[in-house]
């Protein structure tokens, strides 16, 4: 917890007790939670901790770019404690939502272009592995 603490005050965010908590559980499970998700999970830790607690937090995070909010799911906003540039897959039968590496859909962006890429969210969208051996 010690480093979530030093993580959160390196971005200008006032390390509270919810906050650390609610960063620790993104940063340990890279499940692409959604904020009611995150509650249920974190209410049986701290049972004061409110709805409007961990949007707030899930809000302060993404604005100073700690997490990222992926917009992956047409029902729900998810979050990702991982910041490093990767894409997103989303099985349309079970809704698992699995981290793509870049390196292994390097060809989707040119090689060299004539603009500066900032930012890039790749969403893609099909059938997982367990779920394509049932189709």
């Amino acid at each position: 917890m010690q480093s979530v603490q030093q993580y959160l005050t390196d971005h200008s965010i006032n390390p509270t007790i919810q906050r650390i908590v609610i960063m620790d559980y993104l940063l340990t499970h890279h499940t692409h939670p959604t904020a009611n998700e995150i509650h249920t999970e974190l209410i049986k830790q701290i049972p004061t901790l409110s709805k409007t607690t961990v949007h707030n937090t899930l809000k302060l995070y993404v604005e100073r770019k700690v997490i990222q909010q992926i917009d992956i799911d047409e029902r729900n906003a998810r979050f990702d404690g991982i910041i490093e540039a990767h894409a997103h897959f989303r099985c349309k039968k079970c809704g698992c939502i699995i981290d793509v590496p870049l390196s292994e859909i390097k060809n989707l962006y040119p090689k060299e272009p004539d603009f500066l890429i900032e930012e890039a969210y790749i969403n893609i969208k099909g059938y997982c592995k367990k779920c394509n051996k049932i189709i």
